[in-house]
C-alpha cells in the first residue's frame, strides 16, 4: 500500500512536468507564429522593392540608350515601336467614338 501514494506523487510529478512543457511550447509556438507573420511581411516588403527597383533599372537602361549608349540599342527601338503602337491605337479609338 505504500507504493500507491508514491506511485500516484510521481506521476502527479510528471503531469505538472509535462503541462509546464506544454505552456512553454505553446508560449514557443505563439512567438514563432509572429515571428512567421513579421517575416512574412518583411518578405513582401522587400519584393515590392525589387520590383521597383527592376522597373527602375529598366527605365534607367532605355533613358541610358537614349543618350547614345550603343547597348540594348534593339530593345530601346522595341520599346518606342510599341510605344507608338499604343499611341496610334489610341488615337485610333479616339477618332471612331467621335
Amino acid at each position: 500500500m505504500d507504493q500507491k501514494p508514491l506511485a500516484i506523487a510521481t506521476l502527479e510529478e510528471k503531469i505538472i512536468g509535462l503541462l509546464n512543457r506544454l505552456k512553454e511550447n505553446h508560449l514557443n509556438l505563439t512567438q514563432l507564429k509572429v515571428s512567421n507573420d513579421t517575416l512574412i511581411q518583411q518578405n513582401k516588403s522587400l519584393e515590392e522593392k525589387i520590383l521597383h527597383l527592376k522597373e527602375e533599372n529598366k527605365s534607367l537602361k532605355i533613358a541610358n540608350n537614349l543618350l547614345g549608349s550603343s547597348e540594348g540599342k534593339t530593345q530601346t527601338k522595341t520599346k518606342i515601336n510599341s510605344l507608338i503602337k499604343e499611341v496610334d491605337y489610341c488615337l485610333q479609338q479616339l477618332s471612331e467614338m467621335n
